[in-house]
């Protein structure tokens, strides 16, 4: 049988009603704190490279970014943007508050519990700062991608959308975090090679973003396209 997708405009789509929006929010919020929480904590080495161990989860916050985009619009999209950014900065608060509380009498894994949540106000403002900027520039670019394509060939949208969003992403984290910490050249060296990494990642899950797009698409009979959306971060989205 075949579904006919209703074509919307972005503030149509934002007013709509949609079945799958609420869980795809929250797997790109979740995915977005536990990548923040468990990878960044890790340096790990596989045959010499060492690298951050969020990279293997993190980039998929953006393909996620890029599906709620292309399915949603860009305005649902900014709605999840803006409560990853909420979560993030809640994240950020309670892991202070705990690790600050004095720990029992006889209790030794303070320092441990440090070193895992414990992390300096550097990297929590690089980390939040980036990923609102970076996430926001994905959003923007896969946008006016789809209705200078006509909504065609998707795999331009997502790897060009993640080309720009990630490069923001880094340009930001990794000189407010660790610039003055590692030499010039160590920042520019990761800088640059995690914005690749996180680039191939988009590419390998092509085949799996066109699958979640086909299938929310067909499922909720709607293909939206940001022809009468206000691009700024800040505009009010209608209730979804």
């Amino acid at each position: 049988m075949t579904t006919t997708l209703s074509q919307l405009d972005g503030t149509t789509g934002a007013r709509r009603h949609f079945r799958h929006f609420d869980y795809m929010m929250a797997a790109f919020v979740a995915i977005l704190l536990l990548s923040n929480l468990i990878g960044a904590s890790k340096l790990a080495s596989v045959h010499g490279y060492t690298f951050g161990a969020g990279i293997l989860f993190f980039p998929v916050s953006y393909v996620l970014g890029d599906v709620l985009t292309e399915v949603y619009g860009y305005a649902n999209a900014r709605r999840c943007v803006w409560t990853g950014f909420a979560a993030l900065l809640f994240m950020a608060f309670m892991s202070y508050v705990v690790v600050a509380m004095p720990p029992a009498a006889g209790w030794d894994g303070q320092a441990a519990y440090e070193s895992v949540f414990g992390n300096t106000w550097r990297i929590v403002l690089a980390s939040v700062i980036a990923f609102w900027a970076g996430e926001f520039v994905n959003s923007f670019v896969l946008a006016k991608m789809k209705i200078w394509t006509g909504g065609s060939k998707l795999w331009t949208r997502t790897i060009g959308s993640t080309v720009f969003g990630q490069a923001v992403d880094s340009a930001i984290f990794y000189p407010i975090a660790f610039l003055g910490t590692w030499t010039n050249a160590q920042v520019l060296t990761v800088m640059v090679t995690n914005w690749l990494l996180k680039v191939l990642w988009e590419v390998v899950l092509t085949p799996v973003t066109y699958a979640v797009v086909g299938f929310l698409k067909t499922r909720e009979g709607v293909d939206v396209f940001d022809t009468g959306t206000d691009f700024s971060p800040f505009a009010k989205s209608p209730a979804v």
